[in-house]
């Protein structure tokens, strides 16, 4: 048996490779299908392992590492991106868990076996926003029944479930009112080993509705009926009360999702603004005068800086952010932060996919470019939590010190 060895980004994500998803994503767009021959590819590399500890078989890189990681894969296949991001969501939840070694009979649940599943190829998948549910991580319309071997079983409707059609282990949660006890939200996996969810313990899922989105359409992030689905008492992360946002598994989830969400935009991000700054280099008439770059026009020149400018600024926010997880930093403001900075990110990502439109022109508003592409991609942002308007929320209850968590209000 050959030794294990750690690989690092490029061997994980290599540039040939790359440019043949980047070739593919405009196939998957049009035709409206899933990334297939993208996920074979980065479970080859071991990608999806990239931030298991290496004595587990991973790669053991750090989430600053994964957040560049992140970006490299979504400047060239953005809906890749997103959808593989959701399985690396979790694994890096287990990771957060793992390094503070809060699975050891402490809150937050033991997710070691995710660890080692995700080197074993499974494909864990993110099945935890509501329609309605402004609460997110603190509260769940969905509900959880006990059952005598210990589980549960889980009844409700999922939103944005990436990687409907692949994935092996959902991460869900929701809402257990026993009669005389407080009520409880329970974090667990549903376990499926084939797409046609015969292997359910019990059971059944259903995608009611039609996947069409306007953007992130290779993501195949199917609505998920879930109807009397069995959790296992192995596979159950943590049980916590309602809106309260101290359990480990709560930041382990926050923090994984708000950062590499956000690394996924600011990769389109970057590619925009390489495509902003080829526009702007290109030789074009002028009136009156010799052909040059449209960079020599000051306001061209001052829009393209301010939006490099702005993508720094976020682009340190993020990795300020994932090098605190990894330092295994205390902050009292961590779920502000983290809100602020999702925020941030997307929002400046948008920001320089304009500004690419409107130096690219004409041909950028083509249906087919990949210019028009991104332009659609990066609006999938506004709808991951926590949003604007919970943003909000999150600030306006600090102000009166009742801010606790995600969501709360």
């Amino acid at each position: 048996m050959s030794e294990h060895r750690a690989k690092t980004i490029e061997e994980l994500l290599p540039s040939e490779m790359l440019e043949q998803f980047r070739a593919r994503a405009a196939g998957y767009d049009a035709e409206n299908v899933f990334f297939d021959e993208d996920l074979a590819a980065l479970k080859a590399t071991g990608y999806l392992a990239a931030v298991v500890p290496e004595g587990l078989g991973g790669s053991g890189l750090s989430l600053e590492e994964l957040v560049i990681a992140q970006r490299r894969l979504a400047a060239h296949a953005p809906a890749t991106a997103l959808g593989v991001n959701m399985h690396l969501v979790w694994v890096q939840v287990a990771r957060f868990l793992h390094d503070r070694a809060s699975g050891a009979g402490g809150a937050g649940g033991n997710l070691n076996w995710v660890l080692r599943e995700a080197v074993q190829g499974e494909v864990f998948a993110f099945g935890i926003s509501e329609a309605g549910n402004d609460a997110v991580l603190m509260d769940a319309r969905s509900s959880a029944t006990p059952h005598s071997d210990g589980g549960y079983e889980v009844t409700g409707t999922k939103i944005f479930t990436t990687l409907s059609p692949v994935w092996t282990r959902l991460g869900v949660h929701a809402r257990c009112e026993v009669p005389g006890l407080d009520p409880q939200l329970v974090f667990g996996f549903v376990r499926r080993d084939r797409a046609d969810n015969a292997n359910l313990i019990s059971g059944s899922i259903s995608h009611p509705g039609t996947w069409n989105p306007l953007g992130m359409r290779a993501t195949q992030s199917y609505t998920t009926q879930l109807s009397g689905v069995r959790i296992s008492e192995a596979d159950i992360a943590a049980t916590i009360t309602p809106f309260d946002g101290s359990d480990p598994l709560i930041l382990a989830i926050f923090s994984s999702f708000s950062i590499l969400t956000a690394a996924v935009y600011a990769g389109i991000a970057d590619r925009a603004l390489e495509l902003a700054t080829d526009a702007a280099n290109r030789v074009v008439p002028q009136l009156g005068g010799p052909d040059a770059p449209r960079l020599e026009d000051p306001d061209t020149a001052a829009k393209l800086s301010d939006a490099v400018l702005a993508h720094r600024r976020s682009l340190d926010v993020l990795t300020l952010l994932a090098r605190d997880v990894d330092e295994r930093r205390s902050r009292d403001d961590w779920f502000l932060a983290l809100a602020a900075a999702r925020n941030q990110v997307t929002d400046e990502a948008r920001a320089a996919v304009d500004l690419a439109m409107r130096l690219v022109g004409a041909r950028g508003f083509q249906a087919d470019s990949e210019l028009a592409r991104l332009y659609r991609d990066v609006l999938a942002g506004l709808f991951h939590p926590s949003s604007s308007r919970a943003l909000s929320s999150t600030v306006r209850g600090g102000l009166v010190g009742k801010a606790k968590g995600p969501g709360s209000h």
